[in-house]
């Protein structure tokens, strides 16, 4: 049979373009269909935006830091209005360049809603598109909780349209991004609460990251509520009113300016994608894939967030070039998802890779686990006499010497960590890490010469 395209893709996010670009530099006929803006979360919502954000907040500390090496006191605030408006300009300007990028591959695109009709069929805008494979890399949103008053409530993703910067920010949720957006906000000077169900923040990361971070976050003045959650946003003359169950106490009133911050996670978008036309599994809210990323449609596939595997950009832009390769390319592989590295933006930073000390101890024995574990004030606090603290630590298997974990907690944790996170996915050990020289003096040199 005869289709319009050999691969169509719903969805112009990082997994979807990648898919795309390398399809069709395999000379696949590739159509690409997206009714928002290019780049997905990553460029538009997300990462690359919230990261600007980040590098924005870090002066106050910079500032403060340079009087111990002999620089007169800088009095200096941060002008948002200024600074949001930078951010979304560089965002537009990813979006060209994602633009250039498709037109350069010859991908054709479709600035419009694609469903399905049947498996090869798709309804895009207002014609029919046939084609032979079609992948799904719709991404997801954020998920607000179904409380009275959550009307009221915006969500990571709006942070970026805001014109004033809130005087007294609430968060909502103690996962990566509620924990970024907090730590970002307090430093550019708005009062910020979180609330959170658990003991600690960042659950499902190193232990010792979690509590590292928590801590670190108070000290700076976050005003962090755990076993607690919202009960109603109630709407006033001045602003919101919080009402927050906490475990064990009295229920209490939290008032903020003008705004609260949902960052509960986020969910696969597929409303009104018409997959019941199709034998498309969806198991937990998710798009169930094999590891290949076929879906039980044995023409379907999908990528990135909407399976809900690890939800991280390049995790889909991998996910994506490996089907292209295997499907177009004539090199059948697949994405490993295993010591897939991470980071966490917050203030301290911190990033990891492969098992916490919890997960290798489970898996393999708690004697069969050795621990290396390294905190110290790194030599650019000593001058501005700062008690910051840097955390390192490696999760070793005794039987076969292999490092299954590293994890940081300190400035730059994210690039340490990325070139790390080479030699676990490897399989080094950790005779190879004390074998190798390390850089001095630099705070990384710690990873080979812990003991």
């Amino acid at each position: 049979m005869s289709y319009d395209f050999d691969l169509f893709v719903i969805g112009g996010g990082s997994g979807g373009i990648a898919t795309a670009r390398r399809a069709a530099e395999y000379g696949a006929k590739v159509g690409l269909a997206e009714n928002d803006r290019l780049g997905g979360t990553c460029v538009n919502k997300g990462c690359v935006p919230k990261k600007l954000l980040v590098y924005a907040s870090r002066f106050v500390d910079h500032f403060k830091e340079a009087e111990g090496y002999g620089w007169s006191p800088i009095q200096s605030q941060c002008d948002w209005k200024k600074l949001i408006t930078a951010v979304n300009q560089e965002v537009d300007r990813l979006n060209g360049v994602y633009q250039r990028m498709l037109d350069g591959s010859k991908v054709e695109i479709f600035r419009e809603f694609a469903s399905f009709i049947d498996p090869h069929t798709l309804k895009v805008g207002e014609q029919k598109i046939t084609a032979d494979k079609i992948l799904i890399a719709v991404g997801g949103y954020p998920v607000k909780p179904q409380i009275p008053g959550i009307e009221h409530a915006i969500v990571s993703d709006d942070m970026f349209n805001l014109q004033e910067q809130p005087k007294h920010l609430l968060v909502l949720g103690g996962g990566y991004i509620g924990v970024e957006f907090a730590c970002l906000m307090n430093k550019l000077g708005s009062k910020v609460t979180q609330i959170i169900r658990q003991e600690k923040i960042l659950r499902g990361f190193e232990e010792d990251i979690r509590t590292e971070i928590q801590e670190s976050m108070i000290k700076q003045g976050i005003n962090i509520i755990n076993c607690s959650h919202l009960m109603a946003i109630n709407k006033t003359d001045h602003g919101l009113a919080i009402e927050v169950k906490v475990k064990n106490k009295e229920d209490r009133i939290i008032e903020v300016d003008a705004l609260t911050l949902a960052a509960l996670g986020r969910m696969a978008k597929l409303d009104n994608l018409g997959l019941e036309n199709t034998q498309v599994q969806v198991k937990h809210h998710a798009i169930a894939v094999n590891q290949y990323s076929q879906t039980s449609e044995p023409n379907i596939f999908a990528v990135g967030d909407c399976t809900n595997r690890i939800n991280l950009t390049p995790v889909a832009i991998n996910e994506g070039r490996a089907l292209a390769d295997t499907e177009f390319g004539g090199k059948s592989r697949i994405m490993s998802h295993e010591n897939v590295p991470s980071a966490v933006f917050s203030t301290p930073e911190a990033a990891t890779v492969g098992l916490t000390e919890a997960q290798a101890k489970d898996k393999f024995g708690q004697e069969n686990i050795k621990v290396y574990r390294s905190k110290f004030r790194s030599m650019y606090y000593t001058l501005p006499n700062l008690d910051e603290k840097t955390l390192m630590k490696l999760v070793v298997h005794t039987e076969t010497n292999k490092v299954l974990g590293a994890h940081m907690v300190g400035d730059y944790a994210g690039e340490i960590i990325q070139g790390v996170a080479i030699a676990v996915k490897m399989g080094a050990t950790k005779a190879d890490f004390d074998t190798t020289v390390g850089i001095h003096p630099t705070s990384a040199e710690e990873f080979v010469i812990m003991r």
